[in-house]
């Protein structure tokens, strides 16, 4: 269906979902299966369409879109009961697909609701949603960070801590390691000046000792 539903967006130059499901709704009743599943194959045709029509606009060449692999996918008419995913086929047909231990147990909290599902030839996801507890705020703390002071408040007070001294410290072993970073590298100079010196002189007592 979403083939079917990604050709019709192509013959007529459709990519938002509504006007794809204009054009293709009607077209898709062929297949007897729930309506939900021809809903959700015109979505993510339309999905696929709008990214090709993007691609297109930035100056990329595409190629013809289509589905790389089966998939399912559907947030109406499923039920979770005793361990099984219960998908709906149509004509009062069901299909049973069983959970592992970890998932039902992770669907066993009553704040845990499952809101879709996808289902491949390989896989099973699940898509839920959890209800979380309000916490109530007691109180409110604001930190204010500079270069040289930090500064904590609350509804009751503010205090503001110096530090300039650990700017200054900071500045400090800056122009330690600059300092250091020189000398090293003027040891460096000097040890090769010294080395080139003493191959000149070496170079020069060889020519002056050679015999005539």
């Amino acid at each position: 269906m979403v083939s079917d539903s990604i050709k019709i967006g192509l013959e007529t130059d459709s990519s938002s979902l509504k006007r794809l499901s204009t054009f293709a709704y009607g077209r898709l009743k062929r297949y007897s299966c729930p309506s939900a599943y021809r809903l959700n194959a015109i979505s993510r045709a339309a999905g696929i369409l709008a990214s090709r029509r993007k691609s297109l606009r930035r100056g990329n060449s595409t190629r013809r879109p289509y589905l790389a692999r089966l998939i399912l996918v559907s947030c109406y008419g499923f039920k979770i009961r005793d361990g099984n995913l219960i998908i709906p086929l149509g004509e009062q047909k069901f299909e049973r697909i069983p959970l592992a231990p970890h998932t039902v147990l992770v669907l066993s909290d009553p704040l845990v609701n499952v809101r879709s599902f996808t289902l491949t030839q390989t896989s099973l996801s699940l898509c839920i949603s959890k209800e979380l507890v309000l916490v109530e705020c007691t109180g409110a703390v604001g930190v204010d960070r500079n270069l040289r002071n930090l500064t904590v408040g609350d509804p009751d007070g503010a205090i503001q801590y110096d530090l300039s001294g650990a700017v200054r410290i900071a500045d400090r072993m800056r122009r330690s390691y600059a300092r250091s970073e020189e000398m090293t590298r003027g040891s460096e100079e000097n040890l090769h000046q010294s080395t080139a010196t003493e191959d000149i002189i070496a170079l020069s007592t060889s020519f002056t000792t050679q015999p005539n």
